[in-house]
């Protein structure tokens, strides 16, 4: 049997303004949950409760709506949320466009495109496998949670299941959602994906 070395829930962030707009964004300040990104966390508090697992932390993205969703989750675990460095990708002259509009310019490939004064894709699964790893190695045998973007979510996907960078845009993470994977030794494995609660 294999042994795990660390089991972490991802769970994006409640919706916000931007988000259900398809507004890129990389203010970290801005915007704050809405009511419906609020609705979709309750969902998520309630589903977590009847699942009756515990969870031995909880970190979130240094994002406000990151922050305010890790909160909420934390008060029903009697936690409290940790932050991380797992900042979201710095859209650099994207920021404020509509994700429509960039595949209108750049086709399906749009994601992959380096933004003026941004961060490249690959840069970004980079930061973000960095920071990621040194969770797992800091929480060997446990459960976590991991509040946050749905992008940075998708960039572990792509880690877990050797998804290239211009295709990782394709695993569809959306607000409210639960994401689970288990890391062993030198694998890991993706247990669901983009799960919604009812």
């Amino acid at each position: 049997m294999f042994k795990r070395i660390c089991k972490i829930t991802f769970i994006a962030h409640g919706a916000t303004v931007y988000s259900m707009d398809g507004i890129i964004n990389s203010n970290p300040k801005y915007p704050k949950l809405n009511d419906f990104g609020e609705e979709e966390i309750e969902r998520v508090c309630e589903y977590l409760k009847k699942r009756e697992v515990s969870y031995d932390k909880i970190y979130t993205c240094p994002s406000s709506y990151c922050i305010q969703t890790a909160n909420i989750i934390a008060k029903l675990f009697k936690q409290k949320a940790i932050t991380v460095n797992l900042a979201q990708r710095n859209f650099g002259s994207w920021n404020g466009s509509f994700y429509m509009d960039l595949f209108k310019e750049f086709g399906s490939n749009a994601l992959a495109q380096t933004p003026e004064n941004g961060e490249s894709l690959v840069e970004f699964n980079k930061r973000i496998s960095k920071e990621i790893d040194k969770l797992i190695k800091e929480n060997k045998g446990t459960r976590i949670i991991i509040v946050a973007t749905p992008e940075i979510i998708q960039s572990a996907i792509a880690k877990a299941l050797s998804i290239k960078p211009e295709n990782q845009h394709k695993t569809l993470i959306k607000t409210g959602s639960l994401t689970q994977i288990s890391y062993f030794e030198n694998w890991s494995s993706l247990i669901y994906s983009g799960y919604l609660p009812l």
